[in-house]
């Protein structure tokens, strides 16, 4: 698409309020998209709008013209336009974007500086138009009788045939409650699926000496399930387009069956290591489910609670972590260790039910079978494995050192923690304070920016690197503890600021930032392979974490040295 060389409009002095305000899509004035009434518009104040798969920002002034500018800040990146300041500058009408405080003249989109004059730097504007009522409107229909409910969307079986969550009628009366219903089955199933996962970081705990494993195969048996459930995660995402959302969910979730019947039936005194590690593989699938959720999701939400949504469905999914570790611990404290079959059985009734309500309750969406990834254009892209490179970093740290740290806790300060009840109720700690600080870190990008988030927590999980190398080094346990409960809280902030970064770098191209953010979750899962590794031999060299430690720290770095080099404000603006 063009630019439009204006995207002003001099409404007429009395325009009536029911006038629809229409944006010109193609740039030639043939293919408009209606986005709110003219009433709907507060002088002063904007409006996001979704035309095209693009933000744009829509404002009214106090004499009645009508402005249509891209709603994404050229120099953060973030999507914060029409939050920003109207006035005028010079004689021209102009908004202050809320983030650095640029202004941009609001009839041609340029960037003015403090003296009035336009630099090179400009925002895209739009083609606006407020088009009067053919009829005066009718009138508003009776409301419904107290005992019935808002009418669903129109449906094909269980696919919805008319979706339109940036119309905020439509959000309002039946979109929002669709869109939670679908969410919360959703988060249930990617929680479950996280837990599966994540399983045999609890279940490596139960494995004695009668079962003859040594801690570099234990390490073997956690790293497995991380590089299945990686790899699988790109495939997920390209499955909600091709077989639609809620039928997807449905299949994903049944699958979670079968690695916790097989774990009930081998887990014995006896067992072959080759026999595990085929188990373990297959607990992978678990981790397949994040990508699909996450892409799900996406579509059922507008574009203005996108980043909440997403947050609630990551954040919930990776509590799975600590929730099967808090079950195992419960499973350790009341059968003992040697009934570990009792917790991969505690989770098929969970499964049976998340499936049958996905079954009952969720939809497919249109959109979402029609979307292309954007894999082959992404690939070509540097920023593609800037992001990935740091998410390996972030995510990567987390699920590898959830899958990890009960071990390391276990095999590092054994006088202390010789016992698997003791490893295990402190293992959950980190892996819950990660999750939960995964939101705030996407809130924090929202405000400074994702680039500077990341490069803090990069520094800082460098510097608690350094302080787990110093205990383990001195065998003070309570720093150790604090150390990596640190990074696990530093991790859980790097995932959200990170991701936040990928709308900075695609902008509005929808395609390629949602293709980025399953490749990024792929490659990020792999890391957690990377983690294990790293312990594992360590542990076989030395007897000792030391070496991962000082590894950590020297890759944390890199990180940092690539976030500020790559992605600083200037260069990412």
């Amino acid at each position: 698409m063009n630019d439009h060389p204006t995207g002003s409009l001099i409404a007429p002095a009395r325009t009536h309020p029911d006038a629809r305000v229409e944006i010109g899509g193609a740039g030639d004035g043939t293919d408009w998209t209606t986005v709110c009434r003219y009433g709907d518009l507060t002088p002063g104040r904007g409006v996001t709008a979704l035309v095209s798969g693009e933000q744009v920002a829509v404002f009214r002034d106090e004499g009645g013209t009508l402005y249509a500018l891209d709603n994404r800040d050229p120099v953060s990146g973030a999507y914060v336009i029409s939050r920003g300041i109207t006035g005028s500058l010079g004689g021209a009408p102009v908004v202050t974007s809320p983030m650095y405080k640029e202004t941009y003249d609001l009839r041609t989109g340029a960037r003015v500086d403090e003296d009035g004059g336009a630099t090179a730097e400009r925002l895209r504007t739009w083609p606006v138009r407020a088009v009067h009522p053919a009829a005066p409107p009718a009138p508003e229909p009776p409301p419904p009788p107290p005992a019935l409910v808002p009418a669903a969307p129109a449906r094909r079986g269980r696919t919805l045939t008319d979706w339109r969550p940036e119309d905020p009628a439509f959000w309002e009366r039946t979109g929002a409650r669709v869109a939670r219903r679908n969410l919360l089955l959703s988060v249930l199933t990617e929680h479950i699926g996280f837990s599966v996962w994540s399983m045999w970081s609890v279940l490596v705990l139960f494995l004695g000496p009668e079962y003859g494993i040594d801690p570099a195969g234990k390490f073997t048996l956690t790293a497995v399930p991380t590089v299945v459930g990686g790899v699988l995660r790109l495939p997920y995402t390209y499955a909600v387009a091709r077989f639609g959302g809620r039928a997807w969910t449905v299949f994903s979730s049944l699958l979670l069956l079968v690695p916790t019947l097989l774990m009930a039936a081998v887990l014995r005194p006896g067992v072959s290591f080759t026999t595990l590690l085929l188990v373990a593989s297959v607990a992978g699938v678990g981790g397949g489910n994040f990508a699909s959720s996450m892409a799900n999701i996406n579509a059922f939400y507008p574009g203005r609670l996108k980043g909440r949504a997403l947050g609630v469905n990551a954040g919930v999914g990776n509590i799975g972590v600590p929730v099967v570790q808090l079950a195992g611990l419960l499973v350790l404290a009341t059968a003992g260790a040697g009934h570990p079959v009792l917790l991969p059985l505690a989770y098929v009734p969970l499964i049976v039910l998340a499936t049958l309500g996905a079954l009952r309750w969720m939809d497919d969406l249109p959109a979402v079978r029609d979307a292309r990834p954007a894999l082959r254009e992404i690939v070509r892209d540097g920023h593609t494995w800037g992001i990935s490179l740091l998410y390996i970093g972030t995510f990567g740290s987390f699920i590898g050192f959830s899958f990890a740290f009960g071990l390391v806790l276990q095999t590092q300060f054994h006088d202390q923690f010789d016992t698997p009840v003791k490893v295990a109720s402190l293992t959950f700690i980190g892996p819950l304070l990660g999750s939960l600080f995964r939101p705030y870190g996407g809130a924090l990008a929202d405000r400074l920016g994702g680039a500077r988030v990341t490069l803090a927590v990069f520094a800082a999980m460098a510097a608690s690197s350094a302080l787990v190398l110093a205990a383990a080094r001195a065998h003070w346990a309570a720093v150790f503890f604090a150390g990596f409960i640190t990074l696990f809280v530093l991790s859980g902030l790097g995932n959200g600021s990170t991701y936040r970064m990928i709308p900075a770098v695609h902008g509005t191209r929808v395609r390629r930032a949602t293709t980025l953010i399953g490749f990024a979750g792929a490659v990020g899962a792999l890391g957690g392979v990377l983690v294990n590794v790293a312990f594992r031999q360590s542990f076989l060299s030395t007897g000792n974490g030391e070496w991962a430690y000082a590894g950590f720290l020297a890759f944390y770095g890199v990180c940092a040295a690539v976030t500020y080099g790559v992605y600083g404000r200037r260069r990412l603006g």
